[in-house]
């Protein structure tokens, strides 16, 4: 017997989640690890659970979630991310409001890479006339 699942892939900054959506009673894990002990962070908690909020099914699905790269606040944004991808694939009247609130447009700022001569991307080493 095969279990329903609607799968999103997400993405942010170097972060690459995969989220995984089955039918449920709301609970979320990361990597194998419980959501509240990956993301202490309360502002982290809330981003990832605004796709579900917004879509008022933040009780119908458990969120299973694999994700790489990046800092916690990159795989956040992966992850929400991805649970707006995979909400869509499960119901695709939810797009309207998924996408109004900006939640299935990929966050494409990336980080400027470092120049030689240079001690960071745009910041140059203190000039001294004397």
């Amino acid at each position: 017997m095969a279990t329903i699942q609607y799968y999103g892939t997400g993405r942010r900054k170097s972060a690459v989640a995969r989220v995984y959506l089955r039918p449920g009673t709301g609970q979320i894990v990361v990597n194998k690890r419980e959501f509240d002990s990956y993301f202490p962070n309360r502002v982290l908690k809330m981003i990832i659970r605004q796709p579900l909020l917004i879509t008022e099914t933040a009780d119908n699905f458990d969120v299973y979630v694999n994700v790489v790269g990046g800092g916690v606040a990159g795989q956040a944004g992966a992850i929400r991310h991805g649970i707006a991808r995979a909400l869509v694939e499960f119901n695709p009247e939810l797009r309207g409001k998924l996408k109004s609130a900006g939640f299935l447009t990929r966050d494409a700022r990336e980080v400027e890479r470092k120049k030689y001569g240079q001690p960071k991307a745009r910041r140059r080493f203190q000039f001294s006339k004397r």
